[in-house]
Order: structure tokens, then C-alpha cells, then sequence
């Protein structure tokens, strides 16, 4: 660690008092520089960290390693909650595709990227985490200081860099984060069967994080031809694989970040059909858009009676962020014959409180009524496609818990006459 800590030291002797500093995120985030910080906080006095920090997959509040230090993302997790009450971790709420914007645009003084060991020509590769390392290099004027990880492999089709773009260079190698398949909550089981009876051969998908990507991955097994076009893939996607679901064609799997096992890591790197591509590109809405057959499938917080979608808020507070949702799902419906889904369990857990909700409020709306496609709840589907609010309304409740219908549809029915 003693060489990481000159390294970076001397790195920051570069900038001013005040320097922003991007550091990668998804499975690439620097944990190793995470530990020397926590060693060694001057390091991070007056320093503004920015990235794209994806919860439940990077664990690290950044502006807490110093009093004077802040941070700016664009997702609140469980880890920035307290730093973003107390004003440290500032809030982008922008998606990914704004993101790039963002990030080819601000002011930053120097990036911390982790890349793979070069090979015989000099090129050093991002391996499974590609996202918006590449939007950062492309900018000339700002120094950056690879970590060079052996435990990250390149891969056949990614993105590849010449080492001689990093300014300052240390190898220290980390294990990458690993991140099991876990056991499904029941109700998951029949989101991921509904998912899998509108999905048809021939497909390309694109999946949300969590539950909702582990049950559909797991379903769809008996599918043929299937294209996978996504910002991020995880181990269920070894199923389909396995399972031979999965086209042989060339670029059958597009992704940006590989978020599993060393399985997963392993064999996706190794994979003829699968290329690895920056968010600028999996998340471009003209990329999307030209995609045949495109069916976005992500999660939610809560859906209300219009079609409305809450997936950043729980009881008026921030817990998540925009991510790739509004991108895919509007690609999706941009695509011939797309299709754009939002999946959730009907309930909380304990089955006390409904997801659905007669009327989202206006802070907590992250997808308007507008763009309402096709919901999906383990109790049924609902396609909303060019369907009144009073239709609309009727498709949501037939997908509610039976035991809140009566009481969302008696609630409909005041909230109609006031219309």
C-alpha cells in the first residue's frame, strides 16, 4: 500500500487546493485507493470526488474520509444517505445518457481510473467495467493515474487504452467485488414468469439491476435467439448462456459493467459474442432506437393508478437516482416494436403496504404518464398502450394485491370525481 500512497500523493501535489477528482465506479471503483485514504485523510482535505457510484454495487461514501471533502453523483445510496443530508455528497439527478454530457463537460483536474496490466503493444484494458472511464480519457487535458489490477482481465471486445495515457501508474492488485446470485423473494418468481410469457424469441433486452434482472434472467431459459443489450450483466446471464438462449451471432451481448462472481467475470470476458462498450454508447438513445424488438425491463418503488413510476424516493426521501431507467425505457419506445416494461413486487416484504398507490406526488414521479408502457406485478400484467386513465386504471388494479384492490379502487374513485 506504501507505493499506492507515493503515488497518489505525489498525483496530488499536481492540483490546486481544491482539485475534482473523478474516480471510476461500477465494478472498477479504486477500493484500494478507498484504503489509503481512510489511512491517510489529508489526502482527501478540500478534494471534490466525482463519479457514477451505483448502489449496491460501490460501498464507498467518499467525502467522508475528510471534513473538508465532498462528493457529486448522480445516485443516493444506503452508504451516502448521512453525506447527503449533511450537504457533503451532492445529487445530480440527470440519467446516464445526461451523465456523459456531464462528464465530458465539467471541470475536472485528474481521473483515477483501474485498468488491466498492458499487453505486448502497450495497451492497457478497462476489462469489465468500461461505463464512463471513456468519456474521462477522452478529454486530452486532465491527468489520470491508473491502478493497474491483475485481477482484472481484459477482455476479446472492449476498450483499450495506451498506458502511456496515464501520467502516474501503480499496480496493486485487488480482488474484483463479488456479488452472488441470492435467493429470490417469493413473489419474484411469478414477476420473472410474466416478464418471460412477453418476451419472444429473437428479443434484444436490456435489464435493471437486482431482483427483477435475477427472476427474468432465471425464466427465460427455454427462450431462443435472445439479445442482450445492457448497461450492466450479472451471473443469472450464465443461465441463458448455459442454457443456450442466448444468439450465436456476433455482438449478441452488448454491456458496459459485468457485476457477479469470478464466473461470471471469467467467462464473459472470454466470450466470442459479447462486447464490452462505454455508457455513451449502451445508453444512447439512437443506438437504442435502432434496436428491433428492443423490451426494456426494469424495477420501481411504487406505480400509481395513471401509470406514473417512482423509482429514486421512499417517503419523500432520496434513495436512488435516475440511473439508465428513463434512457432504456425510452429507447425502448422509440425501437420498432419495443416495449417499454417496469416490474415490482405488489407489496412491501411484510405485504402491510402496496406499492401501487392511487396518486404519486409530483416530487416523486420519475416516469410521467405519458411515457406508461406495460407494468408487471407477480399478479398479472398490464399494458397501458393507448389506454384512457379510467382503463389504465382498471389494468393497474387487476395487478394489485387482492387485498388492497377495494380500497386503491374506492380511493380511484374519489380522486376521478375530482378530476
Amino acid at each position: 500500500m506504501t507505493e499506492l500512497l507515493d503515488t497518489f500523493s505525489r498525483f496530488r501535489k499536481n492540483f490546486s487546493e481544491r482539485p475534482r477528482l473523478y474516480l471510476g465506479g461500477g465494478t472498477g471503483e479504486p477500493q484500494s485507493l478507498s484504503q489509503t485514504l481512510s489511512e491517510n485523510p489529508e489526502l482527501a482535505a478540500f478534494v471534490t470526488f466525482l463519479g457514477i457510484w451505483i448502489p449496491g454495487i460501490n460501498v464507498t461514501s467518499w467525502a467522508d474520509y475528510h471534513p473538508t471533502a465532498r462528493a457529486e453523483s448522480i445516485f443516493i445510496s444506503p452508504t451516502l444517505r448521512t453525506s447527503f443530508e449533511n450537504g457533503d455528497t451532492s445529487l445530480l439527478p440527470i440519467s446516464y445518457s445526461q451523465s456523459v454530457d456531464w462528464l465530458a463537460t465539467t471541470h475536472i483536474d485528474g481521473a483515477v481510473i483501474m485498468v488491466s496490466p498492458s499487453d505486448t503493444r502497450g495497451m492497457t484494458s478497462l476489462g469489465v467495467s468500461v461505463d464512463f472511464a471513456p468519456t474521462v480519457l477522452a478529454r486530452d487535458n486532465i491527468p489520470c493515474l491508473a491502478i493497474i489490477n491483475p485481477s482484472l482481465k481484459p477482455v476479446r471486445d472492449g476498450v483499450k487504452v495506451p498506458l502511456n495515457r496515464f501520467s502516474y501508474q501503480v499496480e496493486w492488485e485487488t480482488a474484483l467485488p463479488q456479488f452472488p446470485v441470492k435467493a429470490l423473494p417469493s413473489a419474484f418468481e411469478e414477476i420473472g414468469k410474466n416478464i418471460a410469457s412477453i418476451v419472444d424469441d429473437g428479443d434484444t433486452l436490456q435489464f435493471g439491476l437486482g431482483n427483477v434482472q435475477q427472476s427474468t434472467l432465471l425464466s427465460l431459459t427455454n427462450h431462443k435467439n435472445l439479445r442482450i443489450h445492457s448497461g450492466m450483466v450479472s451471473d443469472p446471464l450464465l443461465e441463458l448462456l448455459n442454457a443456450g438462449a442466448i444468439a450465436n451471432t456476433r455482438n449478441a451481448i452488448t454491456t458496459g459493467v459485468a457485476a457477479g462472481t469470478d464466473t461470471l467475470y471469467d467467462e464473459i470476458s472470454r466470450h466470442s459474442n459479447t462486447r464490452f462498450r462505454p455508457a455513451s454508447y449502451t445508453h444512447s438513445i439512437h443506438v437504442i432506437s435502432g434496436i428491433k424488438n428492443f423490451k426494456s425491463i426494469n424495477s420501481a418503488l411504487q406505480i400509481d393508478l395513471s401509470g406514473q413510476v417512482n423509482a429514486e424516493s421512499l417517503n419523500g426521501k432520496q434513495v436512488s437516482g435516475l440511473g439508465g431507467l428513463t434512457d432504456f425505457h425510452r429507447g425502448a419506445a422509440a425501437s420498432m416494436n419495443g416495449q417499454g416494461i417496469i416490474a415490482l413486487s405488489s407489496t412491501t416484504s411484510d405485504q402491510k403496504i402496496s406499492r401501487i398507490v392511487p396518486s404519486l406526488p409530483e416530487s416523486s414521479v420519475t416516469i410521467g404518464r405519458g411515457e406508461a408502457d406495460t407494468f408487471v406485478t407477480e399478479h398479472g400484467i398490464a399494458n397501458l398502450r393507448g389506454k384512457s386513465l379510467d382503463q389504465r386504471a382498471s389494468e393497474i388494479l387487476s395487478i394489485a394485491h387482492p387485498k388492497f384492490r377495494d380500497s386503491l379502487a374506492n380511493k380511484w374513485e374519489f380522486l376521478r370525481s375530482s378530476m
